[in-house]
């Protein structure tokens, strides 16, 4: 589990990103922080089924985290519904 400072680092960076993904009609939810930093996210509303939604979370919410959270190592979205979307790389 992840310490609460890094927690707390990658919640407000999330929020800083948000409003992106809310002027698409889109949006997401923190999950949580494992073991090897990965952060695990819910896409939500327009995001969900889009085919867009695995660069969206790889290129730019991956490597928006990674920036201000060098610790972070990958961003996984918990609710894919598709195969590429559940793939972790």
């Amino acid at each position: 589990m992840a310490d609460k400072a890094l927690e707390d680092n990658v919640k407000e960076a999330l929020e800083m990103f948000r409003p992106q993904l809310q002027a698409e009609g889109g949006d997401l939810e923190y999950v949580c922080i494992d073991d090897q930093n990965r952060v695990h996210l819910n896409l939500q509303g327009a995001c969900i089924g889009c085919p867009m939604a695995f660069m969206t979370l790889k290129m730019g919410v991956e490597q928006y985290l990674k920036d201000a959270c060098p610790e972070i190592t990958e961003v996984i979205q918990d609710n894919a519904t598709n195969t590429e979307e559940g793939m972790e790389f």
